[in-house]
């Protein structure tokens, strides 16, 4: 069992239960104990990863479709997993000031689903997820692959998506501001990694 299907399988053990499907419009409530972001970024000497927590969200479902949906990320707890000691504490606290995400003024990130559409003839995710994602108080439409299982009211899913930190203000070692940074460039796209629990 690869790593994506064995997080979907878990999120279900904990979440699904038997029962009727639901026919009619419900909302899902997200369960951030039940929920993971993890976050990944490359710059030209190594990488770093971390987490940030999952506030708060609902998804709108009717029968085993998503039809809509939204997420808050509480963004002044994002860390990093890769380092420790005062290295994580100098980089963390990079990490929300102005540079990056200045968690001072904007505590919270949010992602708008619009639509939910089936992927097909592809081994790992099933869906393709569009909406709207806000970092900073800046919106832009985003769009990613997912994998999700619905059953009896109950959601379990998990998705990949690429995020363009420049479209939102965050230029802090990019190359494509700043030609001369060399070694020291920051790659322009990160990647969250989302697993989700949610039920009504």
């Amino acid at each position: 069992m690869n790593r994506i299907t064995n997080i979907v399988a878990t999120g279900l053990a904990a979440t699904l239960i038997s029962g009727a499907p639901i026919t009619t419009p419900t909302s899902l409530n997200v369960k951030p104990e039940a929920s993971k972001i993890e976050w990944f970024v490359e710059k030209v000497t190594g990488q770093h990863n971390g987490i940030v927590s999952m506030q708060s969200g609902t998804i709108e479902i009717e029968g085993e479709k998503i039809i809509g949906g939204d997420f808050v990320i509480d963004m002044s707890s994002i860390s990093t997993t890769d380092l420790e000691g005062e290295s994580k504490k100098k980089l963390d606290g990079h990490l929300k000031s102005e540079d990056f995400f200045n968690t001072d003024e904007f505590k919270t990130a949010t992602f708008q689903i619009n639509k939910a559409e089936t992927l097909k003839n592809d081994k790992v995710f099933d869906h393709t997820i569009s909406g709207d994602l806000t970092i900073k108080g800046i919106t832009h439409p985003v769009s990613f692959p997912a994998s999700v299982k619905i059953v009896a009211g109950k959601l379990a899913a998990y998705g990949e998506i690429t995020v363009d930190r420049t479209k939102y203000d965050i230029k802090y070692g990019s190359a494509s501001f700043f030609g001369s940074i060399g070694d020291k460039a920051i790659m322009d796209e990160f990647l969250l990694k989302v697993s989700l629990g949610a039920k009504i």
